[in-house]
């Protein structure tokens, strides 16, 4: 067996079956094999997907396993030489699996290949080409040009000789040796959701290059979940979960001052943006607790982080994942 791709159904079953279906219309020359694992979602969706298409490999995790322990459930049972983690909220519109196949075949000092990601109509879409992108958008200061440059400064990008290589892929879409997988192990299963691949990469790049190409691409729906982030705005960019995640991935792998220092930042902000908003409903002559919904966002969501504070200061092992009470993007949406 070729390739082994792996996708996760939590809701999704019609998005998963759209995604197999395009699979299968584009990919030729090699084998292939289907692996559909179901957290649970108590629905029919089992039924609809084995009816579209009865001949994938379908798994129940029995729970709201998350993403890390999901797909870990399908690396165990998975027979391909390469194995494709892909978001069950995307499309093919190309021979992609060949094409990463190949790129392997060719180069056995790659370690897992990234899909280029764009929007239903094939325009680019945004996302982080670099762990050095993602730590920054985690430091919320002033849009001007000394803070841009100090954190710029302190956390830089990585460079490499490859121009295609990156020191971060994104789980919708990571084509791995199965080999490697085997070497470095599967991802963290601490993690519920987020921040994974984050960490993931982090072994995997040690093990051989992380590259995105440009001929790699697919398309990413971005079906909404309970966690994405909602009402976002400059203080309030990441979900609730993201950033619980995101921090326990910064802590295991940039270390106990990077994260507390991000912790510190974060308290700090908390009462700043209230002293700030309450100052500039005075200087206008407004009620000064008018229009404070931001920052009481803000504060509750380092509030959640700060549950999480003693569990990601000493790494301990668990599954950090919130709590439906602690889901403030959810709840203030």
């Amino acid at each position: 067996m070729d390739v082994s791709v792996v996708i996760i159904n939590y809701h999704s079953a019609q998005l998963a079956i759209e995604s197999i279906d395009s699979i299968k219309k584009y990919t030729k020359e090699i084998d292939f094999e289907v692996i559909l694992v179901d957290n649970d979602s108590k629905d029919d969706g089992e039924s609809l997907l084995k009816k579209a298409h009865p001949d994938i490999i379908f798994i129940q995790t029995g729970y709201n396993a998350g993403f890390a322990r999901a797909n870990n459930a399908g690396f165990k049972i998975a027979n391909g030489k390469y194995i494709l983690l892909l978001n069950a909220d995307t499309l093919f519109f190309d021979n992609v699996l060949k094409k990463c196949f190949q790129k392997m075949e060719n180069d056995s000092s790659v370690a897992s290949i990234g899909g280029l990601q764009l929007n239903s109509d094939k325009s680019p879409m945004h996302y982080y080409r670099n762990s050095a992108i993602f730590r920054r958008t985690f430091y919320i200061f002033p849009q001007i040009g000394f803070f841009n440059d100090l954190i710029h400064k302190l956390i830089p990008e990585p460079t490499y000789e490859n121009p295609n290589q990156t020191d971060m892929l994104v789980g919708a879409f990571m084509f791995v040796r199965k080999e490697i997988i085997e070497k470095v192990g599967g991802l963290d299963e601490n993690f519920f959701m987020y921040g994974e691949d984050n960490e993931w990469s982090g072994r995997l790049r040690k093990a051989g290059k992380l590259c995105y190409f440009d001929d790699i691409q697919f398309i990413h729906l971005e079906n909404m979940t309970d966690y994405r982030r909602t009402k976002i705005s400059w203080i309030n960019r990441f979900g609730t979960q993201m950033l619980v995640s995101n921090f326990l991935w910064i802590r295991k792998e940039k270390g106990l001052l990077a994260y507390l220092i991000l912790i510190f930042h974060y308290l700090s902000l908390s009462i700043s943006f209230f002293l700030w908003k309450i100052t500039v409903n005075v200087i206008n002559f407004r009620n000064p607790f008018f229009q404070l919904d931001s920052q009481k966002i803000f504060a509750l969501k380092t509030k959640v982080l700060l549950k999480f504070f003693l569990k990601t200061v000493f790494n301990q092992k668990g599954f950090y994942k919130i709590s439906p009470d602690d889901n403030i993007d959810k709840k203030y949406q």
